[in-house]
Parts: C-alpha cells; sequence; structure tokens
C-alpha cells in the first residue's frame, strides 16, 4: 500500500543534535559478524504514538519507526567507528560532518514556519513510496508537526554526463517520476522537478537555497554512496553548519538514511575488523547478520506515506507547484531512437501499478520457458502458477536456468531494484516467505538460496565502493594493474567499434552486444562473456566496456557495473583470476547449446546448422561466412589467450619487484571529477 489518507500515528522532530552483487562462492555457515551498533536508547525520535484504537494493530500499516531511526545517518554517525582502512573515505568523512552539525544547535526559541515544509529529497535510487526509509520518516515528521510535506528531485545534468548516465535509464526514471506525480497528488502532496544544467558541484548550493525559498524546517533523504553523491550531502550539511553559525542560509534539520542496501556498507567487518574484500566470506557474515535479526529485515518496517491536508493545494509555497510537469526528456539525453525506441522501452520496462509485483510473481511462481529473447517480463504465463513453486518456477530452477540464455529463467527484476521502483528488502522478503523456513536460505544448494546470493553481490560491491572508493575514479582494485597493463592499441577504435556493434565474428558474443543495444539489457552470464572477450582477447582497458555499458544499460549502476568489469578483467576484489579466459565457443556451447539465442540475435547465421553456429569459422570458409552477411573473426582466440596471460604475467612479476599497499591506498586521481 504506497500510501493513505488515514491518519495512524504522530511522529516527533528529530533534531540533529537530539541523537548521534556472479561468481561462485562457498556458504558455510559463520557466527553473526560485527557490526556497526543500531541505537535503541529511549531519547531517541521520532517515537510513533498509536492512535488508541490503533493499539492491538500489532504496528499496522505504520510499521516500527525504531528500524527508521536505526536507519538514520546520524544515528550511525553518533556510535559508529570505522576501521583504520576507511577513516578516510568519503562515507567516514560524511559522517565526521553528521556529528559536528550535531554540535551547532537551532536557536531554541525557533518556531516552524507556520507555512513551513517539510522536504523528502527522492533521488535516482529510491523512486518508489512502498518501504522508503526516508519518506516513511519524513511524512511521519510532517504529520507531526502539522506541515505539509513536498517531494523534490534534482536532474543534474553534470552528474549525468561525469557518470555515463543511459538515456534509457533517464528515461525510465522519468516515466516512473511521472506516475509517482500522480500517486503522491492523490494524497495532496506535490512532486517537484529541477534540471540544473548548471555546474554539478553547485548542486548543494541550488538544493540550500531552495530549501530556504520553501521554508523547510527539514530535508530527508536516502545515502548514495558513490563518491560524488557523498561529498555533495556532505557539503550541505556543512552548508548547514555555517548557516547555523553565522545566521545566515538554511539552517533546518537534516536527516540522511540508509536504505539502498540491505546490510549497509560498514555494518560487518572480518574478525579483524577490517572491511571485507573477498565475497564469499562476506556473503556468510551477511546472511549471518539477516539471520540473527530477521525481525529487523523480513517484517516491513517502513510505514506508508500519509497525505497531506487538502488545503495543501493552497498553500503559499506549494499551491503552484501540483501544476509542475515532468519534462518528458532531458537534453543531452534523448532516446536515439526517438519515439520507436521510446515505445520498445515502455512496452520491455513498463512502470505503473502492480509492476514489480507481477514481475516478482512471476519469477517466484511461474515455470521457467524457453526464453523469446525480445518479450517485456511482464508478459502473460499461459500456464499459470506452478503447483510446487520451490522447486518447479523459475526461482525454484536457478541454479541451472541464470546460466542459460536461451531459457527464460532470471527475475528481469534488476532494472526496478536499481532504479528503486522495488525495495531490496522486499526482494528477500518475498523469497524468505517463499522458502518457509526459520531462516533466509543463502546457499548454492537452492535455487532460492542461489538467488539471495545475487542480492548479497550487490550489498558487496557497495561496501567495496565505500571502503575503497578508487574504484569509483577509474582506478582498479587490485593496484598492482594501475598502469602496468600493457593494454593492446587500437588506434582507430575499430576493435572497439567491432565489439560495440556485434560484429566481432565471435555469434554469442554479438548475439549478447546486439541484445544490448535493442533491449538497454543483457543475460548476466552474456555480460562476463563480452567483458572477458574486451579485456582478454582484445586486450582493451576494461574501462571502455565499464563506460559503454553505464552509457547503455536500463539497469546500470556503478558498484555491479564496476564490481563486474573488475571482476572479468582480473583486476578486481575476489576476481577472476588473470590466467582463467573465457572461450568464446565453449562458452556459447553452454549457454546456449542449441544456438537459440545467436539465431534470434544474429540472424546472418539462422542457416547454420548444428555446433558449427558456436564457431562458424571453424567449419565454414570465409567466402561461405561473408556470403551470409557475417563477419570472420577480427582475433584469434588461442593466440589472443596467451598475449594476455603474458601480460598480466608481467604486472605480477613487477608488483614484487615495486611492492606497494594494494589495499589501503586512497590515493587517486579525480578522472572526470569521479565517475561516481
Amino acid at each position: 500500500m504506497p500510501g493513505t489518507r488515514r491518519t495512524r500515528a504522530t511522529a516527533s522532530p528529530v533534531a540533529d543534535g537530539d541523537v548521534d552483487s556472479s561468481p561462485p562462492a562457498s556458504t558455510n555457515k559463520a557466527p553473526p559478524a560485527k557490526r556497526a551498533r543500531r541505537s535503541t536508547s529511549q531519547d531517541v525520535k521520532p517515537k510513533i504514538k498509536p492512535d488508541p484504537e490503533d493499539e492491538d494493530d500489532d504496528q499496522g500499516e505504520m510499521g516500527d519507526t525504531r528500524f527508521r531511526v536505526r536507519s538514520s545517518a546520524s544515528v550511525a554517525a553518533r556510535e559508529a567507528t570505522f576501521p583504520p582502512e576507511m577513516v578516510q573515505t568519503p562515507l567516514a568523512k560524511l559522517y565526521d560532518t553528521l556529528r559536528d552539525l550535531s554540535t551547532v544547535k537551532v536557536e531554541e526559541d525557533a518556531k516552524p514556519n507556520k507555512d513551513g515544509v517539510v522536504v523528502y529529497w527522492s533521488r535516482n535510487k529510491d523512486l518508489r513510496l512502498d518501504d522508503n526509509t526516508a519518506l516513511s520518516y519524513a511524512s511521519a515528521v510532517a504529520q507531526d508537526m502539522h506541515l505539509p510535506l513536498v517531494v523534490l528531485h534534482i536532474f543534474s545534468i553534470g552528474d549525468y554526463k561525469s557518470h555515463d548516465r543511459s538515456p534509457r535509464r533517464i528515461d525510465f526514471q522519468l516515466r516512473q517520476l511521472a506516475y509517482l506525480k500522480e500517486q503522491l497528488a492523490a494524497l495532496d502532496i506535490p512532486l517537484y522537478t529541477l534540471t540544473h544544467s548548471g555546474n554539478r558541484k553547485d548542486v548543494p548550493r541550488v538544493v540550500c537555497d531552495l530549501l530556504e525559498e520553501w521554508g523547510a524546517t527539514g530535508l530527508y533523504a536516502n545515502l548514495e554512496y558513490e563518491v560524488d553523491e557523498l561529498r555533495r550531502d556532505t557539503e550541505i550539511l556543512e552548508r548547514t553548519k555555517r548557516a547555523r553559525e553565522t545566521g545566515e542560509g538554511w539552517k533546518g534539520q537534516v536527516e540522511l538514511f540508509k536504505d539502498f542496501c540491505i546490510v549497509a556498507p560498514g555494518e560487518i567487518l572480518t574478525k579483524q575488523g577490517k572491511p571485507y574484500s573477498v565475497y564469499s566470506p562476506y556473503q556468510r557474515s551477511w546472511l549471518a547478520q539477516i539471520n540473527s535479526h530477521l525481525g529487523d529485515y523480513m517484517h516491513k518496517q517502513n510505514g506508508p506515506v500519509i497525505a497531506n491536508p487538502s488545503s495543501t493545494r493552497s498553500h503559499p509555497v506549494l499551491g503552484s507547484l501540483f501544476s509542475h510537469q515532468i519534462p518528458e526528456s532531458i537534453p543531452g539525453f534523448e532516446l536515439e531512437g526517438g519515439e520507436d525506441e521510446a515505445s520498445r522501452m515502455r512496452r520491455l520496462w513498463p512502470v505503473g501499478d502492480g509492476v514489480t509485483e507481477s514481475i516478482m510473481h512471476r519469477f517466484l511462481r511461474t515455470k521457467m520457458r524457453p526464453a523469446k529473447f525480445f518479450e517485456a517480463p511482464l508478459e502473460s504465463e499461459a500456464d499459470g502458477d506452478v503447483a510446487d513453486p520451490k522447486k518447479k518456477s523459475k526461482i525454484g530452477e536457478y541454479c541451472e536456468g541464470r546460466n542459460r540464455v536461451d531459457w527464460d529463467g532470471t527475475s528481469h527484476i534488476s532494472p526496478y531494484l536499481a532504479a528503486g521502483l522495488i525495495s531490496p528488502r522486499e526482494c528477500i522478503r518475498l523469497a524468505f516467505k517463499l522458502a518457509g523456513g526459520k531462516e533466509l536460505p543463502g546457499g548454492r544448494d537452492t535455487g532460492i538460496g542461489m538467488w539471495v546470493q545475487e542480492i548479497a553481490w550487490r550489498d558487496f560491491y557497495q561496501a567495496v565502493l565505500v571502503a575503497w572508493p578508487r574504484v569509483s575514479m577509474g582506478k582498479p582494485f587490485n593496484l598492482k594493474y594501475d598502469g602496468t597493463v600493457a593494454w593492446a592499441m587500437d588506434n582507430d577504435g575499430a576493435k572497439l567499434k567491432a565489439w560495440k556493434e556485434g560484429r566481432t565474428g565471435f555469434p554469442i558474443v554479438d548475439a549478447a552486444m546486439r541484445s544490448l543495444k535493442e533491449q538497454g539489457y543483457m543475460h548476466n552470464r552474456c555480460r562476463m562473456i563480452v567483458a572477458s572477450f574486451l579485456s582478454k582477447d582484445l586486450l582493451i582497458d576494461w574501462r571502455e566496456g565499464e563506460k559503454f555499458f553505464m552509457q547503455s544499460l536500463i539497469d546500470g549502476d556503478l558498484g555491479s557495473n564496476n564490481g563486474g568489469w573488475q571482476w572479468s578483467a582480473s583486476t578486481g576484489c575476489d576476481p577472476q583470476p588473470y590466467f582463467r579466459i573465457f572461450n568464446p565457443a565453449s562458452q556459447s556451447e553452454k549457454v546456449d547449446p542449441d544456438g537459440a539465442y545467436i539465431r534470434h540475435w544474429v540472424p546472418e547465421l539462422r542457416g547454420v546448422k548444428g555446433k558449427a553456429i558456436h564457431d562458424p569459422s571453424a567449419k565454414l570458409t570465409k567466402k561461405e561466412i561473408e556470403k551470409m552477411g557475417y563477419v570472420m573473426p577480427i582475433v584469434d582466440h588461442a593466440k589472443a589467450r596467451t598475449k594476455a596471460i603474458e601480460a598480466f604475467k608481467e604486472c605480477v612479476a613487477s608488483a614484487l619487484l615495486h611492492p606497494r599497499d594494494l589495499v589501503t591506498d586512497q590515493s587517486s586521481p579525480n578522472r572526470a571529477a569521479a565517475r561516481a
């Protein structure tokens, strides 16, 4: 239930000073991991005070706001301590700034402006009303203060450019915001969007100026863990502190919340008190953390958005915002294919009532089937639900289905999860409910457990992003590969262009790249294959592929995309060893044994019979291949493999001769002002 008009509770306002995503992995159980403490002290606010009629409602629709308080970065800032490896990270600096802000009080006799407002800042990763920590909190604060709530969303063109944002992702975001505007309007809550085309570093000033203009009493938002976003939020906190000290500028309350991950970065550490750099032990601790606190994770804790009074439509500040229109496109990020592409994206990746619920239902309750490759994840299932979904549904058969590109065996929820149309907590709640046990499964022996591991990978890469922020600045995680790999010279860009266009002469690579071009999406197994091909067969710098994926994917997320590319290129944490290089032909036989995926996306090869579909040049002459309209391989895989191994061996040898701290070094040039 995304919203309600019934006022079920009130909340006391929070003042700053009042509180301080894959490779194989084992899943042996481990004891609960170390984590940053979550405060439940009595002085922490807001406390929900239920109406008498709701006393027996077992938290009802409002949920348990202790979860929202524990998710507050202000609480974490007061209590959390970072290991030495993380004290200079942007997240640690943000927490320091939160502590500093809490020492500067607002004037005791300052009273909220009767025409003031409470602001929830909607961001690129939390585009939903349901189970949204900051929005739920802001709504409760607005109710308690008897002030209206307004939702703000900022389109920062400079950030989109620096971060290689995909036009398809932006189109998806715009469509969802238009839908949310309607939903919020029904609750008399305005959604205001601001397109900022100036210097992206001016966003904090723009936000603070707007808050002062609106007479805002508080700003509430969910944390984003990329470097630029953390720095942006830190500057907003610094500006607020200066305003309190000088009396000039906006000096209201600022609350930031941990919402994007299930287990937030920094909450679990190794036994030595260090951040994890290897997935397997991280995943075991992650699972233990969840299963030892099931009440926190398996019960919906965030309450719904409560309606503003109808008088908000005549509010001196907010009244005019109800007529504000969501833009249909952002300058410089229009879809290249115009209306044809827009129509295709709407069909493939719809937004609206019940979309995420339907996608998850089909994954959890319906049978796996041969993929049709170009149908939306919402295509109806003629056979309906299976009798034994734990074993016979798509998730039930996920252990095998996730590796077959010719089957419809994955969830297709990734675009919705990346943009926050569904919360990660809801994903594991649904998996837990289907499993029907006393713990969330996370092993490789069941489809449900295997899929839960994919959710853990997502959290893992966010944790890496926070602990080693250089990975968002164009640096490899493993610094022995920093500037030492002899990447191939592709002066005319011909090989990179052939890879992007799906004209490499390797059918599985070409099929995958063409699917990306048409759908803004690629099967995860294919992402690994094409990444290995670019970075090992062509020996082209992995950052070229990382950038192109972010510019093309509808589900592009820096943490997961960077982590995946560095894994394939053997430069990341817990990587594929450099001497393990995917053979495109053998991989093709494993993931698309009958060649159905290839024949769909590479129609030139539809006439090729049998296993020759996986490696046409081994069976057919150059003349025969070119007559079909296809191309010969642009590289000899065997020779390329040898060359790549030698290149990486040289890096390893050089690192032994010239050792450096490969883990704690946080130094990094701000490449393109940090592509975070």
